[in-house]
């Protein structure tokens, strides 16, 4: 049997058996092709969950990844305050999905780490910051916030899966967002996977300006590329420090290579923008609160709302 067009990453060797094939690369039509380790790795044949994750998310407007292909440029903290920047609009419904599973930080950026998860005959409900953002990530499930999470790959897209068919998201909710760990690797395939049918957004890229962050950006955006996920755009965090004093902007991380400007030439990707550092951030964060909110006027501030006016109408 022929495999879907549709289904054919556009750059697989012209014999493809499909991604979903019990031969998704291993078959002798794979050997070469960029996506060979991608389809290796991902389980033969339709998920029949699949259909239980597209009827739960069928009324969601917007699905947007958080990613970043390095750790602690500032995606948990992205996601957060995009998040309580969206819902600052009582007329919108926003979801923050945790799939950080062994680093979820999502609770304590959210100010919500101490709620619980219940369930009721519609399943799991997530915890609510507000009445119009919700939340769910393994860290609620932990006995206490210094407990480790160590799994396997199986077991965590098992609880990602969870996260999306087994829990009781606002069928109006207008954006979910999904907090994603960094790299291009399990909790990742998964969640693409999971969201394939119901449809993915796009996805917000972090970065920081040097180049050691830089070159694991490039292998998101190569991910997203052959996973079909649409790219909204890259972020730059940390991009300066604005002296709250004097005001002048000094550059911390330096921009060897010309920064994420340069590498959106490059690759023709949209810059959404640029965040200074700002250590109110960094209080926000811990104290779980809108940083937006606390801070309007400060740069940081200002730039993040420049970001997020810019990603909203993108997804329009």
């Amino acid at each position: 049997m022929s495999a879907s067009k549709d289904n054919v990453p556009a750059d697989a060797n012209e014999h493809c058996p499909g991604p979903e094939s019990a031969g998704a690369g291993k078959a002798a039509g794979c050997a070469g092709c960029p996506n060979q380790e991608i389809c290796s790795t991902q389980a033969s044949g339709p998920d029949p969950d699949l259909a239980l994750v597209s009827e739960r998310l069928s009324g969601i407007r917007h699905k947007l990844l958080i990613l970043s292909g390095k750790g602690g440029v500032g995606k948990s903290t992205f996601t957060a305050q995009l998040a309580f920047a969206l819902a600052s609009n009582d007329e919108r419904e926003v979801g923050v999905v945790d799939i950080d599973i062994c680093g979820p930080s999502v609770p304590k950026i959210m100010g919500c780490e101490r709620e619980e998860i219940h369930r009721s005959s519609n399943g799991w409900s997530p915890v609510y910051v507000q009445d119009n953002l919700a939340v769910m990530s393994i860290g609620f499930m932990l006995p206490d916030e210094d407990s480790a999470v160590i799994w396997r790959g199986p077991k965590k897209n098992g609880i990602i899966k969870q996260f999306l068919k087994d829990v009781d998201w606002s069928p109006t909710t207008d954006y979910l967002l999904f907090d994603t760990p960094p790299g291009t690797s399990d909790e990742h395939l998964s969640v693409v996977q999971l969201l394939r049918d119901s449809g993915i957004t796009g996805a917000i890229i972090l970065t920081t300006p040097q180049e050691v962050a830089l070159q694991d950006v490039r292998k998101e955006i190569d991910f997203c590329r052959k996973a079909k996920v649409p790219i909204l755009g890259v972020v730059e965090n940390m991009s300066g420090f604005v002296c709250p004093g004097c005001h002048n902007e000094s550059r911390i991380f330096y921009p060897t290579t010309g920064g994420a400007q340069a590498l959106c030439d490059e690759l023709d990707i949209p810059l959404l923008g640029s965040i200074p550092l700002d250590p109110s951030i960094g209080r926000a964060c811990d104290f779980g609160t809108s940083f937006i909110e606390s801070n309007p006027s400060s740069p940081a501030a200002q730039a993040l709302l420049k970001i997020i006016t810019r990603i909203t109408e993108l997804v329009q």
